[in-house]
């Protein structure tokens, strides 16, 4: 098999499908076993009810697809429908794992088009995150200085400033480096073309999340005790889950047990989401859990159990962060696989640059 084409940034969706345009062997067709791959491969970047744009070739063996499923030949019939499947899925995810402040759409039309035999990268290993080690200098914080304000140690007011020579340094990354936090929400940075804006939730949570799936298919989330286990009053119906996907809540690193009737105690807990919001967490999963219907579909939904783990775990609004937090969020973004969206597809960064910045006040005219 080989497949080629153009697939548009998650940035850019539809209310349909309008616009996804599948050829096989140089034929205009339709086939639900390629849009289900293409929607699979977007699941982690788009809106819920939310299409992409794609205009896709694939080539294959003619002997290993049926083409008379159709009078006019608009539909096909692959004779093997799952590895066409998973091909085409996979490289897709391979192209949207470039979505990142480091990566771009031109990176991704010099990319050479994938092939089954051999040239895509291994899928069965997981994306290894590399460790930040950020000093303050590394960080950004040059010779800042960090003031609360009068009355309330949570404030902080940054005189941190980049000078010219670091703005116009050609090696300065892609996000740059901070210099303030807006309303405990935004990240405001300086990088060589002008200001860049981040939603430190949405940007938190699109790390953590990419984390946990690195660790689940590594073998398991490394988990830690609590120091006071939780008791947490459940449903019936909910305590039974928790009995029977005993195993499926340990591979998550979740140690939960039944106690009683109506009753569970939490354990333990993944190291990464630390003890925040525990009792809600394992609520929003017993509900996942609930909707599935079976523990067979379990696999299915681990992404959006490991999405709401993530969403718990990441930086709230109105935490005060420092410079060097900052910079740590912004370094890991330009490292992490699909950074340009969160999990439910909002944008995580967005930036202006000096001649947007000039055109809002009207400079040079």
């Amino acid at each position: 098999m080989r497949l080629w084409g153009w697939v548009a940034r998650p940035t850019f969706s539809r209310s349909q499908p309008d616009m996804q345009h599948i050829f096989l062997n140089g034929r205009a067709v339709r086939d639900k076993t390629v849009t289900h791959a293409v929607k699979h491969a977007y699941r982690d970047v788009l809106f819920h009810g939310r299409y992409p744009a794609c205009v896709l070739f694939l080539e294959i063996d003619p002997k290993a697809v049926d083409v008379n499923a159709h009078p006019a030949k608009h539909e096909v019939r692959f004779r093997d429908s799952r590895p066409v499947h998973d091909f085409i899925r996979r490289t897709i995810e391979a192209a949207l794992a470039e979505t990142r402040p480091a990566g771009s759409a031109a990176e991704l039309a010099a990319k050479a088009p994938a092939t089954a035999a051999g040239l895509l990268p291994d899928y069965r290993q997981p994306y290894q995150q590399q460790s930040i080690g950020l000093s303050r200098a590394q960080a950004g914080d040059r010779g800042g200085v960090y003031a609360p304000r009068s009355g309330n140690d949570m404030f902080y007011e940054s005189l941190a400033t980049l000078s010219s020579d670091d703005v116009n340094n050609a090696d300065l990354p892609p996000l740059g480096y901070a210099v303030a936090q807006l309303h405990g929400i935004y990240i405001l940075a300086e990088n060589q073309d002008g200001l860049v804006i981040v939603d430190a939730h949405a940007a938190h949570e699109r790390v953590t999340y990419e984390k946990l799936k690195a660790s689940v298919a590594a073998g398991g989330v490394q988990s830690q005790p609590l120091l006071i286990p939780l008791t947490i009053n459940v449903a019936e119906a909910e305590a039974d889950l928790v009995e029977v996907h005993q195993d499926y809540f340990s591979g998550l690193g979740l140690e939960v047990g039944r106690t009683g009737l109506d009753t569970v105690m939490l354990r333990q807990i993944p190291v990464l989401i630390g003890d925040r919001n525990a009792e809600a967490l394992l609520r929003d999963m017993l509900s996942d859990i609930a909707e599935t219907g079976s523990s067979e579909r379990l696999q299915a939904k681990q992404d959006e159990v490991l999405s709401t783990i993530a969403c718990h775990g990441s930086v709230r609004a109105n935490r005060q962060l420092t410079i060097a937090e900052m910079n740590a969020l912004l370094r890991e973004m330009e490292t992490t696989d699909r950074a340009d969206q969160c999990n439910h597809g909002r944008p995580t960064w967005s930036a202006l640059t000096l001649k947007d910045l000039d055109r809002l006040f009207s400079r040079g005219r």
